[in-house]
């Protein structure tokens, strides 16, 4: 298959500092998310879409190898859908350690993403 209909994946600083910290706790996390960029790539938009942003996001769960428990021991994963071509990486975090995540806190890594340091 040809890259040429790849969705493009952008990870935001916040998600970034977020998968570096529970991989020292989770050590499969990067491999537990793959399944689930691997569908974002092609185009397979995952997930409850989040209301309240103002934004096209949405939350997926996704399986946690080190805590097999079933969905209430997984991830939740929290991205934009900014394009038909690009998905921004907004959060992740364990459903074990916490139940949800605010609309305003998606909004504000969303405007923290959009707004560089310069």
């Amino acid at each position: 298959m040809s890259d040429e209909g790849s969705i493009e994946i952008i990870a935001a600083p916040e998600f970034q500092r977020r998968v570096r910290d529970l991989s020292k706790k989770y050590r499969q996390i990067r491999r537990d998310l793959e399944p689930v960029l691997a569908r974002l790539r092609v185009g397979e938009f995952v997930g409850d879409q989040v209301q309240g942003t103002g934004h096209t996001v949405f939350k997926e769960r996704v399986k946690n190898s080190d805590i097999p428990t079933g969905k209430r021991g997984g991830y939740r994963l929290i991205y934009q859908l900014v394009s038909p071509m690009c998905v921004v990486l907004l959060l992740i975090y364990p459903k074990s350690e916490q139940s949800d995540v605010p609309a305003k806190d998606i909004i504000s890594i969303i405007k923290e993403f959009n707004s560089p340091e310069e």
